[in-house]
């Protein structure tokens, strides 16, 4: 099992930037996928971003060009830089790793992003 914790979100104009962390009771050296999903009030949660096998990009289509995913092994520590941030982009953020075998998928307890216009 691993516990994700997220931080960095907050309150920022349009146009501006935001660093999303989140780290990782374990190693992430060893799991498979780890990636960033939101919710908007009234919406399902969508994929943002994910980085699976230790280098396969993968953006939904409305981040691709502002938002990348990075991971740093020795802080077992997944980021999220948004920049030129919009105000569709005001969601909960999720942190999420994903463990092929034994099947395991763990959630971090979210934080909010809000963006003014």
């Amino acid at each position: 099992q691993v516990q994700l914790v997220e931080s960095g979100g907050g309150l920022v104009q349009a146009g501006g930037s935001l660093r999303l962390s989140c780290a990782a009771s374990r190693s992430i050296f060893s799991i498979n996928a780890m990636g960033w999903y939101r919710q908007a009030p009234g919406n399902e949660r969508e994929l943002v971003a994910q980085i699976s096998s230790g280098s396969i990009l993968n953006y939904a289509d409305s981040v691709k060009g502002r938002f990348t995913i990075s991971t740093d092994n020795a802080k077992n520590t997944v980021y999220l830089q948004m920049n030129n941030l919009k105000p569709e982009d005001t969601a909960v953020y999720y942190c999420n790793a994903q463990i092929v075998y034994p099947p395991f998928t763990s959630w971090g307890q979210g934080t909010q992003v809000t963006v003014s216009s």
